[in-house]
């Protein structure tokens, strides 16, 4: 731990991202290495460690600033409302006058840090934000996998409570799909442990060509990679993951030939637990794998199936269902984002009269997606030569003429805000894109 210690002091005086990364590497972030990264910097700083409440001062507070206050209630204070904006904080100079420092608390790894605008001015937010931006850059090499690229295990475990409660929020399904390399042990033994690691980055790589660009990838641990697909039920975790056992058996891995992969697919069921969604994805894979390998197992259960019958409930909101998507992620994910904005705007009219310039800013935010929506989508039917865009085209410009001609008559007082909402939410979302636009479906090369 000895040599630990010493590189982690060194950090702040090395730019070399190499010197980095071997700390990473030693398993010594957090606390430590953040103490390393800091010790020398031109500015005055405190770092707090959750856990254990020890609190550290860098060499340049330990100049301008008597020794012992370090657990003043002031300071203590301060470090408990990070993300705050700046504050005056009362401390004792080295001379033993008074001293009124400016000072903003920081999130950062297992802590908090203090940042004292000593210098003051330009230089000062300058080195404010290059601690900031190396920081960052910290936490990001410690949030993924150094072989593969790939969000790590904690970061997974940091996010899935994240995109749980925004799937719950939002009405929106959460899939997990579990991956495991078929007999990779044999690669090692065989090849060596070099080939291996290349079999790992080229496996993270195929999955990265399959995924949309709302999944999320994370090696899980050894040969186990886990895709994080939002929006997704257990139907649609299925096509994703048969996609996935294609692409990786499809075409032989450099070296070592033909490579296979077991898959688990589960679909986050509403109100469990995290723990125990990741039970049943476990169990998933390891009925994939029972089975014979390089196959799929899916676990039949989600709240896509609660939502899709609460959708019928007659509650004025609209629900996304797997059965709407084309297939084309562009145009999939442009038209979940006009639903979201689609019930915002629903939102927004109840409250319109307490709230009207928040029902103003959403009716223009959706009315502004909605032409930029209606103009990459003729851009992509063009794109592959669809055969009535002409007729498509004129459709959108009427949509919009129509939204255009209800929004002034609203403002006039010639027309009911609910006939706006109506006109909206029925005749653009509900008639144009999801049955109008299904004329173009078939056409377009779904992806596979």
């Amino acid at each position: 731990m000895s040599n630990a210690i010493d590189l982690a002091t060194t950090v702040a005086d090395s730019e070399l991202p190499g010197a980095i990364s071997t700390l990473l590497r030693m398993d010594v972030i957090n606390f430590l290495a953040l103490r390393g990264l800091i010790e020398r910097l031109p500015l005055p700083l405190i770092l707090f460690e959750n856990q254990s409440g020890v609190s550290f001062a860098n060499d340049r507070f330990a100049e301008i600033f008597l020794s012992g206050q370090l657990d003043s209630p002031d300071l203590r204070r301060l470090a408990n409302n990070a993300g705050g904006a700046w504050q005056p904080v009362k401390l004792c100079h080295h001379d033993g006058r008074d001293f009124v420092a400016c000072a903003r608390a920081v999130a950062v790894a297992d802590g908090v840090l203090l940042v004292f605008d000593e210098i003051g001015g330009p230089a000062g937010m300058q080195e404010i934000e290059r601690l900031q931006q190396r920081i960052t850059d910290l936490e990001s090499l410690r949030a993924t996998d150094p072989l593969t690229g790939a969000w790590n295990r904690v970061q997974l475990e940091r996010l899935v409570d994240v995109e749980i409660s925004r799937a719950t929020r939002s009405g929106q399904p959460l899939t997990l799909v579990l991956l495991d390399i078929d007999h990779f042990k044999r690669v090692n033994d065989v090849y060596g442990h070099l080939t291996g690691d290349a079999v790992l980055k080229e496996f993270a790589g195929r999955i990265r060509q399959r995924m949309r660009g709302s999944d999320s990838l994370f090696r899980w641990g050894g040969d186990e990679f886990v895709v994080l697909a939002t929006s997704v039920g257990y139907r649609g975790g299925a096509a994703l993951a048969e996609g996935l056992r294609r692409t990786i058996a499809d075409e032989r891995f450099a070296e070592v030939g033909p490579i296979t992969a077991s898959l688990g697919v589960t679909e986050y069921i509403e109100g469990e637990s995290a723990e125990r969604w990741f039970e049943r994805t476990d169990q998933a894979l390891y009925a994939a794998k029972t089975a014979g390998r390089n196959r799929m197992q899916i676990d039949r259960q989600g709240s896509s199936d609660f939502y899709s019958n609460r959708a019928g409930t007659g509650v004025l909101r609209l629900y996304w269902l797997e059965s709407y998507e084309c297939g084309e992620p562009t145009i999939d994910t442009e038209h979940r984002e006009l639903f979201d904005l689609g019930n915002a705007l629903i939102a927004a009219a109840i409250e319109q009269e307490s709230e009207p310039r928040l029902w103003r800013a959403t009716l223009d935010s959706m009315l502004a997606r909605l032409v930029q929506h209606f103009q990459a989508e003729e851009a992509l039917l063009a794109q592959h030569g669809y055969e009535r865009l002409a007729e498509h085209q004129r459709a959108h410009a009427g949509l919009l003429r129509r939204a255009d001609d209800l929004k002034a008559a609203v403002e006039s007082g010639e027309s009911t805000l609910g006939h706006l909402v109506n006109f909206l939410v029925n005749d653009v979302i509900a008639l144009h894109m999801l049955k109008v636009d299904k004329d173009f479906y078939l056409p377009l090369p779904r992806s596979s």
